[in-house]
């Protein structure tokens, strides 16, 4: 059993959701080594998520956006935790939500998605800034 982890940078994108699953892939050349085992992504962030989605109709992304702008909206006067601003508290929410880790199975080399699936990082502040994500491989 082999162990790889590695800590990557993901560059700054706007408030949303994006799908990430090729720019992970290739941070991760060593994924190609290892003929089953499985990957862990941890976002290393309490206001941003990471799960896993639909990644051929860019309208459940947007979708995704418009449910969770209802749900938790910006300078609700309920809010609290405003220090960095009015998206702090809710992103930290929405964060909570949907989690900051994956693990995906490992098959022949690559990730054992299914055909519609794709890592999605929910960017829930307006200027989040760059994100870091740790991805911890095992495998054979």
């Amino acid at each position: 059993m082999r162990f790889i982890q590695k800590r990557l940078r993901l560059p700054a994108v706007a408030e949303g959701f994006h799908l990430i699953t090729d720019l992970l892939l290739a941070e991760l050349p060593e994924l190609e080594t290892l003929r089953v085992g499985t990957v862990n992504f941890c976002l290393q962030h309490t206001s941003a998520s990471l799960f896993i989605t639909e990644n051929a109709d860019p309208t459940v992304r947007r979708d995704f956006q418009e449910y969770f702008r209802r749900l938790a909206p910006d300078n609700a006067p309920y809010f609290q935790h405003t220090l960095e601003g009015p998206d702090d508290m809710t992103a930290h929410l929405k964060a909570a939500m949907l989690g900051c880790t994956v693990t995906v199975p490992i098959a022949n080399g690559q990730l054992a998605l299914g055909t519609w699936q794709g890592l999605c990082l929910g960017e829930h502040r307006r200027h989040g800034g760059r994100r870091w994500v740790v991805a911890t491989l095992m495998g054979e």
